[in-house]
Parts: C-alpha cells; sequence; structure tokens
C-alpha cells in the first residue's frame, strides 16, 4: 500500500461538494488515513506550492487556495499517486474524462475542485507538509 495526498479545494467545499467527492474516492478503492478541515494562510499556501512560484498562475492559485476551507487528506491505496491521477482525471474538467472528480465536480481549470500529488516523492513532501507521521498511520 502507498500514500497520496489530496486536497478538496475552496471551490468544492464552499459549493457543498467535500462530501460526494470523499464518497466517490471511498468507491474508487481509496482509504482515508488523516483528514482535517483547515484555512491556509498566504505564507502556508505560498510555501505548499513554492514549486509553483515562478509560473505566471501562482500569484492566483495563492489567492485562490486561501479564499476558503480545504480539506487536505491522505489516501492509502495500492499504487496511491498514479491510481489518484487517474480518478480524479485531466486539470481541465472540459479535458477530463467521464466518472472523474473533476469532470463531476470541477467548475474551471482554475476552481477544478480537488489537488493530487503527482509522484511518490511529492505526495511524501506534501503528506508531511499537514500530517505528521502518527496522524497519517492513524496511531
Amino acid at each position: 500500500m502507498s500514500y497520496t495526498l489530496a486536497i478538496i479545494k475552496p471551490d468544492a467545499v464552499s459549493a457543498g461538494r467535500a462530501g460526494k467527492i470523499l464518497a466517490h474516492l471511498e468507491e474508487k478503492g481509496f482509504t482515508v488515513r488523516a483528514l482535517r478541515m483547515m484555512r491556509l494562510n498566504r505564507a502556508q499556501a505560498e510555501a505548499f506550492y513554492a514549486v509553483h512560484r515562478e509560473r505566471p498562475f501562482f500569484d492566483s492559485l495563492v489567492s485562490f487556495m486561501t479564499s476558503g476551507p480545504v480539506i487536505p487528506m491522505v489516501l492509502e491505496s495500492e499504487d496511491a499517486v498514479a491510481r489518484f491521477r487517474e480518478a480524479i482525471g485531466a486539470t481541465n474538467p472540459a479535458e477530463a474524462a467521464e466518472g472523474t472528480v473533476r469532470k463531476l465536480f470541477a467548475e474551471s481549470i482554475e476552481r477544478n475542485a480537488v489537488h493530487g500529488s503527482d509522484s511518490d516523492e511529492n505526495a511524501r513532501r506534501e503528506v508531511g507538509f499537514f500530517f505528521s507521521e502518527a496522524e497519517r498511520l492513524g496511531l
């Protein structure tokens, strides 16, 4: 079994879609190992998305991710990162496959409902950003 980080973003939380997204992920075979609701401050969002600092969308991403509550969670399954990326679909919901989280729940390429780690290495870093080892292992 492996782990990945998922974040239900402010757009999905404010639209009341968090429960449906969580249920959808559990139906896809993911087990929730840790979960919390929080509101990121600017410094936290900038640190989390630091890899995108030089990208033109960085400021709008940080503003969006601090605009309301988010729900970070640790999900477990076999090949968790790859399976989660498949379950959420393309960043642009117009290009996402039918039945994926983004096709079902995202509003736009910018308001795309969920964040997911893109590699095992990033999953370890991202999980550690939000959760202690004890929290993610349910100890």
